[in-house]
């Protein structure tokens, strides 16, 4: 690469991870192992788990570093794509309990200060993490239910206690919200 791999562009490390040698594979690991884990540690709440997590992250990574589009997002958020989603599978494998509709006000008001602001790109969780706090009550707790926790909408509309249409639409108005806020800092940067 002719830098010392400390140094090395994140997406020539990728490429170089494709090719198996394993001083880039280190020097990946080691300059994504923080974010990665700060991901799965933050959904999961289990260190174990999200090493497990971290470590399949990388496994994934590896086996699919050739279909990485740079157009798309820069390599971490891509590596904290992968974790984020192995690790909200890894929550919904082990379904320990759901959470009362009563925390999770608290829940959403907490969302500003996880350990995930550390491990994502900060504009983009403190700009996530901003639309969802600026949403209606009851919008952003069906989202968080939905989005983050996996239950449907006819879950969710028997723990609110609402109508089916009623949590569908919820989940479906907060949804176009985030979407029509966060496209709109996208057009702005």
């Amino acid at each position: 690469m002719g830098l010392p791999l400390g140094r090395a562009p994140d997406e020539a490390l990728l490429s170089g991870l494709a090719t198996g040698d394993p001083e880039i594979a280190v020097a990946f690991v080691r300059r994504f192992q923080g974010t990665v884990f700060g991901v799965a540690i933050a959904v999961v709440g289990d260190a174990q788990l999200a090493e497990d997590i971290a470590q399949q992250t990388f496994e994934r990574a590896w086996q699919h570093a050739q279909v990485y589009d740079s157009r798309r997002g820069s390599v971490r958020t891509w590596l904290t794509a992968i974790a984020h989603h192995l690790a909200i599978d890894a929550v919904r494998a082990r379904r320990a309990s759901p959470v009362a509709p009563e925390d999770l006000d608290a829940l959403i008001d907490i969302m500003t200060e996880t350990p995930e602001q550390h491990a994502v790109a900060a504009e983009t969780s403190a700009g996530i993490r901003a639309a969802v706090a600026a949403l209606p009550r009851e919008q952003a707790r069906a989202l968080v239910m939905a989005g983050i926790y996996g239950l449907t909408a006819q879950q969710i509309a028997d723990m609110e206690q609402v109508p089916l249409g009623t949590a569908k639409t919820r989940i479906r108005t907060a949804m176009h919200k985030l979407r029509r806020t966060l496209g709109a800092e996208e057009i702005r940067r």
